[in-house]
């Protein structure tokens, strides 16, 4: 077995550990959670979608997922109406705009902090590298 390989894979899950501690911690400052702002954020950029496809973009089952969107429907946050079919559509509602924009300005803080000992130059070559990981053509 690779071992350097190993240490890579480990290395990157460390540094997504630190980011998603960081921005759950901040997150709550504003009264909100990484999933429920996850959440929030894919429902602002894509109105209207199903609960299966916004639970692909957040890296959630659907299960796991309505079971947010539950919660964050009783809180206001989103409404829940029905689609075509047995289709259930989702949309912010003003609240769940103030939530994520107040988690918007805290996650910019907190990136910012996090990638701050990489260089410009270095941020774009991780992010290109990333990328080419995660390519569906590969």
């Amino acid at each position: 077995m690779n071992t350097e390989l190993q240490v890579l894979g480990q290395a990157v899950k460390q540094v997504q550990y630190r980011q998603h501690r960081a921005l759950d911690t901040a997150l709550a400052a504003v009264g909100t959670t990484l999933a429920q702002w996850d959440a929030l954020r894919a429902i602002g950029r894509e109105p209207g979608a199903s609960a299966r496809e916004l639970a692909a973009v957040t890296f959630q089952t659907e299960q796991s997922f309505g079971t947010l969107a539950g919660r964050l429907a009783a809180q206001g946050l989103i409404d829940r109406s029905p689609g075509r079919g047995r289709r259930i559509e989702h949309r912010l509602t003003p609240a769940g705009e103030q939530v994520l924009a107040a988690g918007e300005q805290v996650a910019e803080e907190v990136l910012i902090a996090h990638f701050a000992p990489l260089p410009a130059e270095d941020r774009a070559t991780l992010l290109r590298l990333l990328r080419t990981l995660t390519s569906e053509e590969r």
